[in-house]
């Protein structure tokens, strides 16, 4: 039997990376759904802040016939079940979790009814959904039905009849191959409604490629909408914060207050900046980062125009764009007020080292001074003690004279010592000097 070239055996390689497998298999972590149309999918998409898998596990085994199920089971992020006549698919993001159910179309919400109730077709208990663990992000009922889209007016008429009426945006997907509708409307029930009208015979890999990507373009959407709220709030303290340094820069110029005070004022409005930095940077990097996704959503769609309907991606960049555009504005003001207070700070520094610079040029000119006095101190007392040491000398000459006198030589002691008087300043000055010659050698 010859080798499987796709598998190769564990000695015809070096050993794995311990994250080889699981980088690998991220491709397939998330699998589009095989939809077969009509079809009705609901989606959940709740905040799991504070949520654990295993909470989310206990709420899975409330479903029929998922007693058994684990935490375990959730480690990969993506769990699909198959129930009677329904299918669930639960995946965890990083800050949402979605459940998303696919059932078949009720009768009554077919093309042709007029704005149709679909709650109570649900073939899952509705307190069910209702209780998800988690805060509510987004909720979408998604009809999905086959119908010839070759005129796409006459279809985009029964379509905004099924809205009942309401003013809709739509687009052909793919270039013509389905059409989706919708109105991006808050219902009472709390879901929003998207219509997608495909051919006959589309495929069900399509259906749920189509689905997949319209349900993360709202998910998305609302993620990236988090930031906004957050920005607003932050405008009156980036404001206060920007008058506050500029009140500290003008009196820093004008040499009004102390280093002191203004480093104190300084380090309020830096204290403040960095703690709105702490708090909000990570969501305004999400928020361009759920952008990005919602760009990207919005190309694989592939969109198409329906003369005199705005398309879906045009109705949201439309509305999208200022938010992210305050959101990101927020992002740099708050940036570049963290930056200029650095200078700031750089500025006062640069003050309090000259000042100090100019304190250690005083201090060392009054030490040099002081040097200089203990300098001319020492001289006058190294002058008293050349005095004081000759004084001795000369006494201790005049002892040795006198006893020289009383030995019987013919000296006059007072004379003698007196001329030996010169010689005696002479030689003590001498040694004053070798010693401090030595000294400084």
């Amino acid at each position: 039997m010859s080798a499987d070239p796709i598998a190769p055996s564990p000695s015809s390689l070096p050993p794995d990376d311990a994250l080889r497998g699981l980088l690998h298999n991220e491709v397939h972590a998330r699998p589009s759904a095989r939809i077969r149309l009509p079809a009705l999918v609901v989606l959940v998409a709740v905040l799991n802040e504070g949520v654990s898998r295993e909470d989310e596990c206990a709420h899975l085994r409330r479903l029929p016939g998922q007693d058994g199920l684990q935490p375990a089971e959730l480690a990969d992020n993506f769990l699909r079940l198959r129930l009677d006549g329904l299918t669930l698919k639960w995946e965890r993001h990083s800050e949402f979790t979605r459940y998303s159910l696919v059932q078949p179309l009720p009768q009554q919400a077919a093309l042709g009814a007029s704005d149709p109730e679909l709650l109570s077709s649900l073939a899952l208990d509705a307190s069910w959904l209702r209780e998800i663990p988690g805060r509510t992000v987004a909720a979408v009922k998604l009809v999905m039905l086959e119908h010839d889209i070759s005129d796409p007016h006459a279809a985009l008429a029964l379509a905004q009849q099924w809205f009942g009426g309401r003013t809709v945006v739509a687009s052909m997907l793919g270039n013509g191959h389905s059409m989706a509708v919708t109105n991006f409307r808050l219902m009472p029930s709390g879901f929003e409604r998207m219509l997608v009208i495909a051919p006959p015979g589309t495929s069900e890999t399509r259906a749920g490629r189509v689905s997949q990507r319209l349900l993360e373009l709202e998910i998305y959407r609302l993620m990236a909408l988090r930031g906004l709220p957050v920005a607003k709030a932050l405008a009156p303290m980036l404001a206060e914060s920007e008058a506050a340094l500029a009140e500290v820069t003008a009196k820093l110029e004008a040499r009004q207050d102390s280093e002191a005070e203004l480093l104190d004022s300084l380090i309020h409005v830096a204290a403040g900046v960095e703690r709105a930095t702490a708090q909000h940077l990570y969501r305004f990097s999400a928020t361009q980062a759920y952008d990005a996704l919602v760009r990207q959503r919005i190309a694989e769609l592939r969109e198409k125009p329906i003369p005199g309907t705005q398309t879906i991606g045009e109705f949201m960049q439309r509305r999208l764009s200022p938010a992210i555009a305050t959101v990101v504005a927020t992002s740099a003001r708050l940036a570049s007020l963290s930056q200029r207070i650095e200078r700031a700070s750089a500025l006062l520094r640069t003050r309090v080292d000259i000042a100090t610079e100019t304190q250690n040029q005083q201090l060392l000119a009054k030490l040099t001074r002081g040097q200089d006095l203990q300098l001319q101190l020492q001289s006058t007392v190294e002058g008293l003690s050349i005095a004081a040491i000759s004084y001795y000398v000369v006494s201790l000459l005049l002892y040795g004279v006198k006893a020289l006198k009383s030995a019987g030589l013919p000296l006059n002691p007072e004379i003698t010592t007196g001329a030996l008087i010169p010689l005696v300043l002479w030689g003590v000055w001498k040694a004053t000097q070798r010693v401090h010659a030595r000294l400084n050698h």
